[in-house]
């Protein structure tokens, strides 16, 4: 699980460091491309067999809402919002589904300390959003709610994911979300025009050693990881993932990115984990 932890949290700031001299869907487009290309190409030497089009289909909806929406939004919105933030942000997904779960058509009945929860993390988002300069970064809150959107988009396809037609093999359906999400960044950075006077030899050396890290570690490693810690531990311990990663991401941010903490940063932070600790407990007692 401690993988999961430090390799997830240090994406924001590979993330960062990556669009610098690359462009945001592009570049995470090519990540999981080659990726997800690698890990199909592994399943089926092990004898996997390849999915049928239903499940491509299925695979697909969930690579559009969690790779294409969710993972490219945050990698063109962390250009102005800094890599700490963001993964405070992103790491409200629980709440979400919580909320999610309270809205849908069967009407869960949620905890007291899941309503606390949902209140203490809407009121980090609100901290976080409205404060518009936090250190020596000034922060669009515009690109702030942009990131509230893709953690809401992350949170509708983890639950599609649940009763979804996807492959028996969590791995295989992991590759085709990969390479289906990664083909649809490819498609958005197309039509944002990101390629016109793009040249390879702009690239900087930090930016390529972030995308072979993004690509080989945080893809390759991290998903595996996370899909080991699933079959192997209880949901309780693998989603402990969406509070310890902001804690990583924030530390790696002032460490290594120059980012600045900031009192209001701190409350900020405190109320989106304490918040998604409280609904995360919460879904485990029941109301």
């Amino acid at each position: 699980m401690g993988l999961v932890y430090v390799v997830w949290g240090s994406t924001y700031l590979a993330i960062r460091f990556a669009i610098r001299t690359l462009p945001p869907f592009g570049m995470a487009g090519a990540r999981f491309l080659v990726s997800g290309g690698l890990l199909f190409l592994f399943m089926s030497l092990r004898g996997v067999p390849t999915p049928p089009l239903r499940q491509w289909r299925s695979a697909g909806i969930v690579g559009f809402l969690l790779i294409t929406v969710a993972n490219g939004g945050v990698c063109w919105l962390e250009r102005w919002v800094p890599s700490g933030m963001t993964a405070l942000l992103v790491g409200t997904v629980p709440l979400w589904i919580a909320f999610l779960l309270v809205l849908g058509p069967k009407g869960t009945q949620p905890s007291v300390a899941t309503w606390s929860g949902l209140f203490l993390g809407f009121l980090g988002i609100v901290l976080l959003v409205s404060g518009r300069h936090h250190g020596s970064f000034e922060v669009d809150p515009w690109g702030a709610l942009g990131l509230v959107g893709t953690s809401l988009a992350w949170a509708i396809g983890s639950l599609y994911a649940r009763k979804a037609d996807l492959p028996a093999s969590p791995l295989m359906g992991t590759s085709l979300e990969m390479i289906l999400g990664g083909a649809g960044q490819i498609v958005v950075s197309l039509l944002l025009g990101e390629f016109g006077g793009f040249h390879l030899s702009g690239i900087s050396q930090v930016s390529w050693e972030a995308w072979i890290y993004l690509t080989f570690i945080g893809s390759l490693v991290g998903f595996t990881s996370y899909i080991w810690v699933l079959q192997k531990a209880t949901p309780e311990l693998a989603s402990t993932y969406a509070f310890v990663n902001p804690v990583i991401a924030v530390f790696l941010g002032w460490s290594l990115g120059g980012e600045t903490l900031t009192g209001g940063l701190f409350l900020a932070a405190g109320c989106i984990v304490a918040a998604v600790t409280l609904v995360v407990w919460g879904s485990r007692k029941g109301p």
